[in-house]
């Protein structure tokens, strides 16, 4: 393998000058910069990562803590972000949280360890007081998808309100009155502001969401399944399931077919998040997409612009009804060719 020194004897140049062009540093002439690049190429030179960010304090390594690497979602959005950031020029570590507060605050400690140049962070809960301090030591943060309130950090999210308040619209025209809900951990953003959201969706078509409607799930498939067997026991069962992620939707699935029961014949289900998985169900499950692609890549331009000393901004992209027949609607008939 290729030295520093064995660049700079094929340029013709220091080894000072080398490490200067490698660095892009302005001192350097066009034609030394000609020649090492040229040198670099003809060797294959490849710079020590590790040397050079002890030189620098940098090593162009990004840290991504996500909710839950099993949810199509977070692994969705873990490529978009490490994919995005190659093309910027830097490494991504991943840690999986579980939604456990206590493994993300494991995995942010082990990466602020590593020296990363920066954290991206979908939160498990409402509060970490080792990100609070990260922030406040000068540590580059973006929240995306959950954020945690008060704290002065960019956000990367969609806007799952007004896919909701569409969800609730397209209910409603199905003739659908008893609606209820999984929610997620009400210690998450999300969890929080998707009961709100559907619960102000209901009340402006003047239905109510009562305490038995609302569930409370963990975003995993096994509390979809047993909120919706509380669901199926009640005297008056809902006639819509809205499951507040994929898992938890795929969970009340199961308990719906555990039953000898059908969707959306006996209980129509709607889910936040739509994964590849939905359209092979049976029947597809209508669902909220959110642009998981987008969100990522957006995230990894935020965290690297306050890296590199520009201003992060929150993004907020929207969210869509993607409407299939899991809750009582018409297929669309096939168009027939006449030839």
């Amino acid at each position: 393998m290729a030295s520093i020194k064995d660049v700079a004897a094929e340029a013709g140049v220091s080894v000072a000058t080398v490490s200067r062009v490698l660095n892009d540093h302005p001192s350097v002439s066009e034609d030394a910069r000609t020649r090492v690049l040229a040198a670099v190429e003809t060797l294959g030179y490849r710079p020590n990562a590790v040397a050079r960010s002890l030189r620098t304090d940098q090593t162009h390594t990004l840290g991504l803590v996500i909710s839950d690497v099993l949810n199509p979602y977070f692994t969705e959005l873990a490529r978009s972000v490490e994919e995005e950031a190659r093309a910027l020029g830097y490494s991504v570590i991943i840690g999986n949280a579980d939604e456990r507060p206590d493994l993300q605050d494991h995995h942010v400690r082990t990466l602020l360890d590593r020296r990363i140049d920066g954290l991206l962070v979908s939160p498990t809960d409402g509060g970490s007081p080792l990100m609070l301090d990260a922030v406040r030591a000068g540590t580059p943060m973006v929240f995306v998808d959950r954020w945690i309130p008060g704290m002065d950090v960019p956000v990367v999210r969609a806007d799952g309100r007004s896919a909701v308040r569409d969800l609730v619209a397209h209910l409603h025209g199905l003739g659908h009155c008893r609606l209820a809900i999984i929610a997620g951990p009400a210690a998450t953003t999300t969890g929080r502001e998707r009961v709100e959201a559907f619960r102000e969706a209901l009340g402006a078509y003047g239905l109510e969401l009562p305490d038995a409607y609302i569930g409370q799930g963990d975003f995993q498939a096994e509390s979809g399944r047993l909120v919706t067997e509380g669901f199926l026991d009640l005297a008056e069962p809902p006639e819509v399931v809205f499951a507040a992620d994929n898992l938890m939707a795929l969970g009340a699935l199961d308990a719906v077919r555990a039953r000898g029961l059908r969707v959306p014949d006996d209980l129509a289900l709607a889910a936040f998040d739509d994964i590849r998985w939905f359209v092979h169900t049976d029947p597809p499950i209508t669902a909220i997409a959110q642009p998981t692609g987008e969100l990522g890549r957006a995230a990894v331009r935020a965290l690297v612009d306050r890296i590199e000393g520009r201003p992060g901004e929150s993004v907020t992209l929207p969210a869509r009804l993607v409407v299939r027949r899991s809750c009582g609607e018409h297929p669309t008939p096939v168009q027939r060719s006449t030839t």
